[in-house]
């Protein structure tokens, strides 16, 4: 244990030795996610870009905005643009904010909040497209290869995952299905190590695959989602690639293992 400590140590070094801080860091060193303002930010992150209609946008950036006590995160950075965030978060949530009183700075500052709010909508996406950009490297699996080929020839090494979200039903397990495989067959050529782990891989969601991936459905799951899974995992063998399944929330964990184990137990993987 304390040999894999002190090379993680040693690798974290490296990495901050040969790399400035990004603009994600410079957050989180800030914005700590033990904090009020670091969850909300990171709330936006996750949900901001996936919705589709401008006043439920308005709604998300008010709900997580307003309540922050963003002042006492100003000039303790010293990240300039970390810092320069911070006066918009704390002013737009000052603007956005609602006073009960029925005063005239409230009524004037209605007024303000109506014709300022699709120009804040705009500022805090852009801003979120900005973060997301720390943690996903695109929206398809081309536009991912080609970034993620620059850090590559520094060393680097990728399991991509296509971000899907539960399936709820059977077309949806299907497209996902879909999507996977065409992202192994992209990633085949960049496979070009004998060693697998020095090729890309792929991530793959497991109740992605299947609309009911729940224990009480065990034995439907077992019979639908092992021959879907299995028809990736012989891709990515084909190609030599490695092939990680990403964890469930712990009510599916003894599940995840059933599945795994099914695969595992498949001869076809022998010696994979």
């Amino acid at each position: 244990r304390q040999s894999i400590r002190r090379e993680a140590v040693r690798q974290v070094h490296l990495v901050r030795m040969n790399a400035p801080p990004n603009i994600m860091e410079a957050f989180l060193t800030e914005y700590g996610l033990s904090t009020v303002e670091g969850i909300a930010m990171m709330c936006l992150a996750e949900a901001l870009l996936r919705v589709p209609d401008s006043v439920t946008v308005d709604a998300l950036i008010e709900d997580k905005i307003v309540p922050g006590d963003w002042g006492r995160h100003l000039s303790h950075s010293a990240s300039t643009l970390v810092n320069a965030s911070t006066w918009a978060l704390m002013l737009t949530g000052r603007l956005l904010e609602h006073d009960e009183q029925n005063s005239i700075a409230e009524t004037l500052r209605s007024a303000v909040r109506r014709l300022g709010e699709p120009a804040v909508r705009l500022i805090v996406t852009e801003a979120i497209k900005e973060l997301g950009r720390q943690f996903v490297l695109g929206e398809n699996i081309q536009e991912a290869l080609s970034r993620g080929n620059e850090m590559a020839r520094q060393g680097y090494c990728f399991s991509y995952d296509m971000l899907g979200e539960a399936a709820c039903n059977e077309a949806d397990a299907r497209r996902y299905h879909l999507a996977y495989s065409d992202a192994i067959t992209a990633l085949s050529s960049y496979c070009t190590a004998n060693d697998v782990g020095l090729n890309p891989g792929i991530s793959v969601k497991l109740s992605a695959l299947h609309p009911r991936y729940e224990f009480s459905q065990r034995q439907r799951v077992l019979s639908e989602l092992v021959p879907r899974l299995a028809s990736l995992a012989q891709l990515a063998r084909s190609a030599g690639m490695g092939f990680n399944i990403d964890a469930e929330e712990a009510d599916r964990l003894e599940l995840s293992l059933d599945v795994i184990d099914a695969l595992w137990s498949d001869r076809t993987f022998a010696g994979w």
